[in-house]
C-alpha cells in the first residue's frame, strides 16, 4: 500500500466522478475522506478504496449541517487536507423541466446543494487545509451555455463559477479551480435524459486525468475543461 501523506475530501464519493477520482488518487497513495447520500454506496466504495489507502466514510447529505458539522472532528487523525473536491450536486428534477415550471422548493434544494454546501464545507475545514493545498468545485458545460431544461442546474453551476473566482482571488495561498468535467455516462447524466441511451458518452474516469494534472501541477487558479487540459497537456503522453 502506497502512502504519499497526502489527504483528499471529495463529496459525492460513492459513484460517478467523484468515486473514479477517489480511486485514482487511492492508487497514488492519497489519504481519502470521502462522502456519499447513499450509506450502502458509499460503504462499498470505502471498502474498495480501503484496499489501497486509509479512508474515513461519512455518510450524510451535504445540505445538512449537523453532516457537515462531522468532517472538522473526523480531521483529527489527518495531516491536514491538501487537495478538496466538491463534486456533490443535484439536478434537481427529472426530466429537467423549464424555469417557469420549476417547482421553487427544488430550486432552493439545487442551490443549496450545489453552491451553499461547498461554501459551507470549505467555512467548516478551512482550519485543516494545507498551505499551496488545491481547492477543485465541479462545475458544468451548463453553468457557461444556455440549455433548455437546464436553467436550474446550469444558474446554481454559473453561480458556483463565480463563488469559485472569489475564493481564488481571497485566498492566495490555495490553488483553487471550477472544472467542467464534459458529459459523461453516469447516472446523474442519464437521470437528465430518463430514457435515452446515453451510452455515447465518456465514462467518468476518461475525465480524471484533467482533474489529476491541476493537483499535480498547481496551475493558476481559473476555471478549466477537462477535456482541454488532457487534449493540451497529456494527450501527447497517453
Amino acid at each position: 500500500m502506497k502512502n504519499t501523506n497526502k489527504t483528499a475530501l471529495i463529496t459525492g464519493a460513492s459513484r460517478g466522478l467523484g468515486f473514479e477520482l477517489a480511486n485514482a488518487l487511492a492508487d497514488q497513495g492519497w489519504n481519502l475522506i470521502i462522502n456519499g447520500r447513499n450509506a450502502k454506496k458509499l460503504l462499498a466504495a470505502q471498502q474498495h478504496l480501503a484496499k489501497k489507502t486509509k479512508v474515513e466514510a461519512i455518510s450524510g447529505d451535504v445540505i445538512d449541517e449537523i453532516h457537515l458539522l462531522q468532517f472538522p472532528d473526523r480531521l483529527a487523525s489527518f495531516n491536514g487536507i491538501d487537495l478538496v473536491v466538491n463534486n456533490a450536486s443535484t439536478l434537481g428534477a427529472s426530466p429537467l423541466p423549464k424555469l417557469l415550471d420549476f417547482p421553487i422548493e427544488r430550486i432552493h434544494t439545487v442551490f443549496h446543494t450545489n453552491v451553499i454546501a461547498p461554501l459551507s464545507l470549505l467555512q467548516k475545514i478551512s482550519p485543516f487545509i494545507n498551505e499551496e493545498a488545491v481547492i477543485i468545485n465541479v462545475s458544468s458545460d451548463a453553468a457557461i451555455h444556455a440549455y433548455e431544461g437546464w436553467g436550474g442546474y446550469g444558474s446554481s453551476k454559473a453561480a458556483l463559477d463565480h463563488l469559485t473566482q472569489t475564493l481564488a482571488k481571497e485566498n492566495p495561498q490555495w490553488h483553487i479551480y471550477a472544472v467542467d468535467p464534459g458529459d459523461m455516462q453516469t447516472t446523474m447524466h442519464q437521470e437528465a435524459f430518463p430514457g435515452e441511451d446515453i451510452s455515447d458518452r465518456p465514462l467518468p474516469e476518461k475525465t480524471v486525468a484533467g482533474f489529476l494534472f491541476l493537483v499535480e501541477k498547481k496551475i493558476e487558479s481559473g476555471r478549466y475543461i477537462s477535456a482541454e487540459l488532457i487534449a493540451k497537456h497529456l494527450a501527447p503522453f497517453t
